[in-house]
């Protein structure tokens, strides 16, 4: 029996991908790839941690069998990672695979199945793991009501976009704003001989930075000097602190003519020990009036 169906993939962000380039970044894309369908989420430059927030759908999803097989057991959604090269082929990055949540035409689009939520998967290259993919998947019946039976998406829109659809309110993580500081820093254990010391870039990739392009591109905060004190940037980053991307610190040498050369990098994976919140002022007030 054939059944018709649309899906929906909320590819939302990755993080700790390898790093590709000479730079020590990459320039990844994410092609999902579901029965004879396939589609790509678009390029972001020079991130480790790319946050692409697109929805991609898949229209007249052919697939045959009974309904229930279908509810219980549906095809499996195969996403693979690559890093697009200015010349040549991109460059194969890693896989992870997920399974769609089924929502036949006669069930209710509502909770707690629905809207999905996003989740972590597990990308590999080869045994080795490659980083984690930050997704839903919602597979959706076509009704003999068609199309305009199917669950609205539900904005935001952005018109510098274009065609590219955000992933809806209700999937995607609430946002808070964060400064993010680094008072001072110390480059030990390295040999420069008659070199200028190195900078260190840091930036929260992925967390729409100030000053950064969308996807999160490093601000490119600068340490010339050892013990020197930064200023800060602004990041906007979910309230679930679960759903942090990591801080990526890149060591580079500078040479002539502006050309800068990988020395090395760090990544600090949790910022949930560094996060500060102001104290309630409010709750304070009560308190000392007790």
């Amino acid at each position: 029996e054939k059944q018709v169906f649309q899906l929906r993939a909320h590819m939302y962000q990755a993080r700790s991908l390898f790093a590709a380039d000479s730079s020590g970044l990459s320039d990844p894309f994410a092609r999902v790839f579901f029965i004879s369908q396939s589609q790509c989420t678009e390029v972001l430059n020079e991130t480790l941690c790319p946050t692409w927030d697109q929805l991609l759908v898949f229209d007249n999803v052919e697939l045959y069998g009974e309904a229930h097989e279908m509810r219980d057991d549906p095809p499996i959604i195969v996403i693979e990672i690559y890093d697009q090269d200015t010349v040549g082929k991109a460059d194969f990055m890693g896989r992870t695979f997920a399974k769609p949540v089924v929502k036949m035409s006669d069930e209710q689009y509502c909770p707690p199945r629905f809207p999905p939520q996003l989740e972590y998967y597990q990308i590999y290259r080869g045994n080795a793991t490659a980083g984690d993919l930050l997704a839903a998947f919602e597979l959706l019946q076509i009704g003999p009501g068609g199309k305009s039976d199917l669950p609205p998406i539900d904005g935001p829109t952005d018109m510098d976009r274009g065609p590219i659809l955000p992933v809806p309110l209700g999937i995607r993580p609430v946002l808070s704003r964060y400064r993010v500081e680094v008072t001072s820093v110390h480059v030990g254990s390295m040999a420069w001989g008659r070199r200028a010391p190195p900078r260190v870039l840091e930036g929260q990739e992925g967390a729409g930075s100030q000053g950064s392009v969308r996807g999160g591109r490093e601000p490119g905060c600068s340490i010339p000097k050892k013990n020197q004190g930064i200023g800060s940037f602004l990041a906007d980053l979910p309230e679930n602190e679960l759903l942090h991307p990591p801080l990526n610190i890149r060591v580079v040498d500078c040479r002539a003519f502006g050309r800068y050369t990988l020395v090395g990098s760090h990544t600090v994976s949790s910022l949930r020990r560094f996060i500060y919140r102001p104290p309630d002022r409010k709750a304070q007030h009560w308190n000392t009036a007790g």
